[in-house]
């Protein structure tokens, strides 16, 4: 399962954990504005513009996970069993693929208000990019520094969500999770005051209790809630190396240990955290065996290139000895 948070300083930042049992071979990509994207069933996009982010590279073509355009527009897919529903071709309506919707969308606009536009005739396929790579059940979340959108295909079509905690987890469908916040009223970061029973006396006794009831577990409700409440109470210096280990610190808040949830014969962890400074176009990671943060920079590329730049993971423990 995932996370995915915007965050706000000085600059915008956009990034997720991606929880699973194993890795895909994922590593950072590049798309420059000139390799050709070209769709399944709709029109080619010859030029657009550049987009970083973590990525399969199969063949050249890149799979995005989470992503990053030049203009600062992001966008990344969550997993979402049970409740995406991809439909048939449709006449009249822009039939894009679960896979190729990142790029169609960050390749093309610049802003929340022009991926809208986008979605209103957006018609999501049933249809797989391989036998090696199989349909994922997902819904996505889309950001720019101002504002914040889910999209979730449903049974009865796409649905747009306006969202206003810039925060995304797995299931149920987002409006159950922001209806779930009001359960969550009374926390505070503040130190609680009596109002169980005046007559008593009762005085916290520890801090951090007016956080009580903060859930803590590993399930998508109570990572919602969770990185919810530390991003929107969280302060940091508005500088940028603050700002990065700020994020990282609430994404961290809500990050799957190998061992605490089995799936099958496996365990699930978090495979990679991620933030991108959509003002500077520099994608930020770590991984579950290495937690030093490293810095790729779309800008330090040729954006004008035809072909896609692969940065594979550094994932072995780095560990700095002082004696």
């Amino acid at each position: 399962m995932c996370t995915a948070i915007t965050f706000h300083t000085k600059d915008h930042y956009f990034g997720r954990n991606l929880d699973f049992e194993y890795g895909f071979g994922q590593a950072v990509v590049i798309t420059p504005r000139n390799y050709p994207f070209t769709f399944r069933k709709s029109v080619s996009m010859e030029k657009h513009y550049a987009i970083i982010g973590m990525a399969v590279a199969d063949n050249g073509y890149p799979l995005y996970f989470d992503g990053t355009n030049e203009k600062g527009l992001s966008m990344a897919g969550l997993y979402f069993p049970g409740n995406a529903v991809y439909q048939p071709v449709k006449p009249r309506m822009n039939n894009i693929t679960p896979f190729e919707f990142i790029p169609w969308i960050l390749g093309d606009c610049e802003n929340i208000s022009q991926a809208k536009e986008k979605l209103r005739n957006l018609n999501l396929l049933d249809i797989a990019y391989s036998d090696h790579y199989p349909l994922s059940p997902l819904h996505w979340i889309i950001a720019d520094r101002d504002a914040s959108l889910v999209v979730e295909p449903m049974v009865d079509g796409i649905q747009v969500f306006e969202n206003p905690v810039g925060v995304l987890t797995n299931n149920p469908p987002f409006d159950f999770h922001l209806h779930n916040l009001t359960g969550y009223l009374n926390l505070t970061r503040e130190e609680p005051t009596n109002r169980f029973a005046p007559n008593c006396r009762l005085s916290p006794y520890s801090r951090g209790m007016g956080a009580i009831g903060l859930p803590g577990d590993l399930s998508s409700p109570s990572r919602f809630v969770r990185a919810a409440f530390v991003k929107l109470n969280s302060v940091c210096e508005g500088n940028d190396a603050a700002s990065i280990n700020q994020f990282f610190h609430i994404l961290g808040s809500v990050s799957q240990q190998e061992g605490c949830a089995r799936v099958g014969n496996a365990f699930e962890k978090t495979i990679y955290t991620s933030c991108c400074n959509t003002d500077t176009g520099i994608y930020y990671y770590t991984t579950y065996e290495n937690s030093q943060i490293t810095g790729i920079s779309m800008y330090n590329t040729n954006l004008d290139a035809y072909e896609v730049s692969v940065f594979p993971l550094h994932t072995q423990p780095q560990i700095r000895m002082e004696n």
